[in-house]
C-alpha cells in the first residue's frame, strides 16, 4: 500500500510516495525544513505549480448604508416633572435652582431645559408687567380720599430739660402715594399735668407734598405748625420748599435728603413776634433690619442769623402682631437762642404702641 501527497516548500513542490512497509530512512537535505520523512520515502521533484494572481471583483460603486430615522434626545420625564413643579411655584429663585441642577445632570438635554426656563421667564415678566400696568391704572383712577395709609401712635414719655416729668404722647401720620405725587400729613401732641398745673404742652402739625421729577430727584413743599409754651413760644409757623434727593432706595434701606429756604413766623410768650428767613435741611432714614425690626432716623435744621433750631428723632420699632408694633424713640430739640428763662436743649424718651392701617 502506497500513500502519495504533495508538500509545498514555497519555491517548488514535491510528490512523495510512501510504501506501507517503510523502514529506517537516512537523513536527507530536507531536514533543514524540519520535514521528517518516513522510511523508504522517495522524494520526486516536480515542476512548480503556476500561481495565479488573486482577483477581487467589486461592483461599480459601494451602496450607501440604509438610513434609519432616530428620534432626537428627549428630556427624561422625571426631570421634566421636577422643572414643571418648580414653575408652578412662580418663584424665580426656586426655578433657577432646579434648572441649574437639571443642566448639571442632563447636559445633553440643555437646549430643551433652557427652552422651558425661557418660557417661564417670559411668562413671569409678562405677568409682572401686567400687574404693574393694572396698579398704575388703579392709582391714576383713584379719588382724592383713596390710597391713604396711616398709623396711630399712643404711649408715654419722659422729659428732661425745661421740665422733668412723665406724660402722655400721641401721634397720627397719614400718607398718600400717587404716580408722581406724595402727600404726608402728621399730627403729634405731648401733654402732662401735675397737681393741676400743666407742666408740658407741646403740639405740632405738618403737611408736606412731594413731586417726583425722576427716579431720585423730587421737589417738595412743607407747611408746619408748632406750639410749646414751656420752650418759650406760643406758636410758630414755617413755610418752606426746595429740592430733595433719594440717596438710597433699596428693598430694606431708604435715605432721602431735602434742602431749601424757609420762612418762619414765631410768637413768643414774653417777647414780640418775629418773622425770619432760614435755610432748611432734613434727612429721612429708614432701615428694615429684619421682617419685624425697623430703625428710623429723622433730623432737620432751621439755620438763621437769630434763633436756629435743630431736631433729631431716633426710633426703633418691633412688630408684635399684624398691624401692631411697639416703638421706642429718643428725641432732641435744640434752640441756639431761646427766650429768657428757657433751656436750649430738650430731650424726650417715648415708649408707645403703633397701629398701622
Amino acid at each position: 500500500m502506497t500513500m502519495r501527497f504533495a508538500v509545498s516548500l514555497g519555491a517548488s513542490s514535491l510528490v512523495a510516495a510512501l510504501p506501507a512497509q517503510a523502514q529506517d530512512l537516512p537523513s536527507n537535505p530536507f531536514d533543514a525544513f524540519q520535514f521528517h520523512v518516513f522510511p523508504g520515502l522517495e522524494v520526486v521533484p516536480v515542476d512548480p505549480v503556476e500561481e495565479l494572481p488573486v482577483r477581487l471583483v467589486l461592483p461599480d460603486y459601494v451602496a450607501p448604508p440604509p438610513f434609519i430615522a432616530a428620534p432626537a434626545p428627549r428630556l427624561p420625564d422625571t426631570v421634566r416633572t421636577m422643572i414643571q413643579a418648580a414653575v408652578k411655584t412662580k418663584d424665580s429663585a426656586v426655578v433657577g435652582a432646579v434648572v441649574k441642577a437639571a443642566l448639571a445632570t442632563q447636559p445633553y438635554d440643555k437646549d430643551e431645559i433652557r427652552a422651558i426656563h425661557q418660557v417661564f421667564l417670559d411668562a413671569n415678566a409678562q405677568e409682572i408687567a401686567d400687574k404693574a400696568n393694572a396698579e398704575r391704572e388703579r392709582i391714576r383712577r383713584a379719588a382724592l380720599l383713596e390710597l391713604w395709609t396711616g398709623k396711630v401712635e399712643l404711649g408715654a414719655f419722659r422729659a428732661t430739660g425745661n421740665t422733668s416729668n412723665f406724660g402722655y404722647t400721641g401721634a397720627v401720620k397719614l400718607d398718600r402715594k400717587g404716580l408722581n405725587w406724595q402727600h404726608t400729613v402728621q399730627l403729634n401732641a405731648d401733654y402732662q399735668k401735675d397737681r393741676g398745673v400743666v407742666s408740658r404742652e407741646q403740639y405740632g402739625a405738618s403737611y408736606q407734598p412731594r413731586y417726583t421729577l425722576n427716579d431720585g430727584l423730587f421737589t417738595y413743599g412743607r407747611m408746619q405748625y408748632e406750639k410749646d409754651r414751656i420752650q418759650g413760644f406760643l406758636d410758630r409757623y414755617s413755610l418752606s420748599g426746595g429740592l430733595g434727593y433719594r440717596v438710597l432706595k433699596r428693598d430694606n434701606v431708604t435715605l432721602s435728603m431735602e434742602v431749601g429756604p424757609a420762612l418762619r413766623r414765631t410768637r413768643y410768650v414774653t417777647v414780640p413776634k418775629e418773622t425770619t428767613w432760614s435755610a432748611l435741611t432734613s434727612i429721612d432714614f429708614d432701615w428694615q433690619m429684619s421682617p419685624t425690626i425697623k430703625l428710623t432716623q429723622d433730623a432737620s435744621s432751621y439755620v438763621e442769623t437769630g434763633n436756629s433750631t435743630f431736631t433729631s428723632a431716633t426710633g426703633l420699632e418691633a412688630g408684635m402682631a399684624k398691624g401692631l408694633k411697639a416703638r421706642m424713640s429718643y428725641s432732641i430739640e435744640h434752640e441756639t437762642s431761646p427766650p429768657d428763662g428757657s433751656l436750649r436743649t430738650d430731650t424726650i424718651s417715648r415708649f408707645s404702641l403703633v397701629y398701622g392701617f
